[in-house]
């Protein structure tokens, strides 16, 4: 098996239809930029209200993900 170094960053997505859908669009928008996703932890769930009623939908996540190893010369 081979020896691999993550590193772990933490993201909120938003949506203004329901949680599920604000975890999957930080998800979406994060594997843009990052290689190598393996896994994430929903750490909180928050939104905001306007007149009485659920305007949008946060999701804070911590994503893991593997980084690229540099080989060697040697």
């Amino acid at each position: 098996m081979s020896e691999h170094t993550y590193k772990v960053i933490e993201i909120v997505g938003s949506s203004q239809t329901g949680n599920d859908d604000a975890i999957k669009n930080a998800i979406a928008e994060a594997s843009r930029t990052l290689k190598h996703i393996g896994w994430f932890e929903v750490v909180k769930q928050t939104g905001h209200v306007e007149d009485g009623r659920i305007h949008h939908f946060q999701a804070t996540l911590k994503i893991g993900f593997r980084l690229d190893q540099q080989v060697s010369g040697h």
